[in-house]
């Protein structure tokens, strides 16, 4: 196989290799194995869906830029949860719907991807960088999120409804809130024995960084790329965890992503952005990237949830 990721070194500060950069990636789509089962037209109908979102991002991006869009589509299979098919015949379906639907696709991702990452641990990465957030008034008894698995933005409510309890009851409180809470509470994985499940919320929250480019191995290097290959495995653990099936695809990675998902994925990305709230990515890296992004004139929002766009369909 063939990495189609250019770079640069990083001259000042601790070396951080430079993922190359489109500017919006746009995400097509998930696949599960009840979609998939549904059939051909099922797909074709999908990407029907999609494309003129598709033309709505790349106006968005010229009326941001004043220049031509540089978009990079991407397309996540679940070979996690629920395996389904094999990668040649999943990957003729995926890019002969999106053919037929005037749609370019430009890379096929792996969601165990998310796990395990052509040998990097994508999965404990991040987890190794949730910072999470102090609750004001609390005694920080609460066991942390790397013992426990779950993740809050807040104040979890308090007492119980239980007979001869003599704890009041407190509602849940929102750290950030609006005059009026919005809490959530997050279950990041669940463990059954030695063997640890991920959740799909927390994978997606990996998903969003590795296609912004901030995440890093232990050497320095871009943790996700992109590889063309030879030929489709007849194993879904055979493959990268991203593949270029566009020859003339710009890069994975963007300054921005933009998520057209089915509305049923609204509630998993509404805890994946708790999560990526709480997600403390390298100074240096950040800096990097902002000022990559000022050299072609893009003003980006530091956070990386303020890079994050989703579009909604049924």
């Amino acid at each position: 196989m063939t990495v189609t990721v250019a770079y640069e070194e990083s001259t000042a500060g601790p070396r951080m290799q430079q993922a190359a950069l489109a500017h919006v990636s746009v995400e097509l789509g998930h696949l599960y194995a009840e979609d998939f089962e549904r059939g051909p037209d099922y797909l074709t109908e999908h990407f029907a869906q999609v494309r003129p979102w598709l033309e709505v991002v790349s106006a968005q991006q010229v009326a941001r830029t004043g220049r031509p869009a540089r978009l990079s589509t991407c397309f996540l299979i679940d070979d996690y949860f629920t395996p389904f098919g094999s990668p040649r015949q999943v990957f003729e379906q995926l890019q002969s719907a999106a053919r037929a639907s005037g749609v370019q696709l430009d890379h096929i991702a792996r969601e165990s991807g998310c796990v395990l990452a052509d040998g990097v641990r994508l999965a404990e990465l991040v987890l190794d960088k949730l910072v999470s957030e102090p609750t004001p008034n609390t005694t920080g008894a609460r066991p942390p999120t790397a013992e426990t698995g779950w993740l809050a933005n807040g104040l979890r409510s308090a007492g119980t409804d239980q007979a001869m309890s003599f704890v009041p009851w407190t509602p849940p409180r929102e750290n950030a809130r609006n005059r009026h809470s919005i809490f959530v509470d997050v279950e990041l994985w669940d463990d059954q024995g030695e063997d640890r499940r991920w959740a799909c919320t927390y994978l997606a929250a990996v998903w969003q960084l590795a296609r912004l480019g901030v995440l890093r191995d232990k050497d320095g290097d871009v943790a996700v790329q992109a590889y063309k290959v030879d030929e489709l495995p007849d194993q879904w653990a055979d493959l990268p965890a991203v593949v270029q099936v566009n020859p003339k695809a710009n890069p994975f990675t963007a300054y921005r992503t933009f998520s057209i998902l089915n509305s049923r994925y609204l509630p998993v990305e509404l805890a994946a952005r708790i999560v990526l709230g709480q997600v403390a990515i390298d100074d240096h890296i950040v800096l990097q990237i902002l000022e990559r992004a000022r050299r072609e004139g893009i003003t980006l929002d530091k956070s990386t949830v303020g890079r994050i766009e989703y579009a909604f369909v049924n």
